[in-house]
């Protein structure tokens, strides 16, 4: 019991302090513009917009961005009560980001995400898009369940703060002799098409004139392939800082996710105490 009053006093004490600093860094951090922003570690706000590939909540089946669910159980066992996790999980697609001068890329793992939509509902079923008779037994027991889902929806306001970096196409350098490597390899998977090409006398095979032409029409296209790459307008990306800052997304903005940094640095303070007071009073009795 001791030792369990220790921990909740050194776990609240060290979750409370690091909630009130990352309160402070988002409070404290200046936004940028997309276009214009530093590199490092910034803090972005704009508009969701839509992905590559649509995402559905894992328990709604509703359209989304990304999501986040969890799935607990009712458990009794004498006088004890409890909601017990069953499955969890979160989405790991990335996000697309744009203010009015851009758009930037979000890697969301890792980052401690606060969105606007929150649904919260139970039923008798584990899993409650399914047909419900997989869950006839469940229900026959009258197994409950506490189903939570939180989305990020195409359209919605974000905040996001994390490392910003900007990948210029036009800076990025290029190794001839692979690049050319590469080009011959792909020519080579379709080696019909090759002859075609460059087999000039027609013998079914490549001779050392005709395999220097294959070599050179390679570099060339490979030359080619980069300069239009480097045309290429440059590409913004959010992620998880490699220091001890907060990497946040939130659709409730900036505020919202400052309020609830400092609402959990509280009842963790308030988990301290209980530890303190919990150590003294066994203290007081035992010694």
């Amino acid at each position: 019991m001791f030792a369990g009053a220790v921990f909740a006093c050194a776990a609240g004490g060290w979750s409370s302090v690091r909630c009130w600093s990352q309160a402070r860094h988002l409070q404290d951090t200046p936004s940028s513009k997309i276009r214009s922003a530093a590199q490092g570690y910034v803090e972005l706000a704009g508009l969701l917009q839509s992905a590559e590939q649509t995402q559905f909540g894992p328990l709604t089946g509703q359209p989304c961005l990304w999501w986040r669910y969890e799935i607990e159980r009712y458990r009794t066992s004498g006088r004890s009560r409890r909601w017990q996790t069953l499955e969890s999980g979160r989405s790991e697609a990335w996000l697309r980001l744009a203010d009015s001068t851009g758009e930037c890329l979000i890697d969301p793992r890792g980052a401690q995400v606060y969105p606007a939509t929150r649904q919260v509902w139970e039923g008798t079923l584990r899993h409650p898009l399914r047909d419900a008779s997989y869950g006839l037994l469940d229900g026959l027991f009258g197994a409950r369940y506490r189903y939570t889902e939180e989305r990020l929806h195409e359209g919605e306001y974000l905040y996001a703060i994390g490392e910003f970096q900007t990948q210029s196409p036009a800076s990025q350098s290029v190794d001839g002799e692979q690049a050319r490597g590469a080009v011959v390899r792909e020519w080579k998977a379709d080696f019909t098409g090759l002859l075609r090409r460059f087999d000039a006398n027609g013998n079914g095979r490549l001779d050392d004139e005709e395999w220097r032409l294959v070599q050179l029409a390679a570099r060339l296209e490979a030359e080619q392939r980069h300069r239009q790459a480097a045309r290429q307008p440059d590409w913004h990306r959010l992620a998880k800082p490699g220091e001890a800052q907060p990497f946040v997304l939130s659709s409730r903005g900036k505020e919202g996710a400052i309020r609830h940094l400092r609402r959990k640095a509280l009842l963790s303070a308030l988990v301290c105490l209980g530890g303190a007071w919990a150590m003294a009073w066994l203290l007081d009795r035992f010694l």
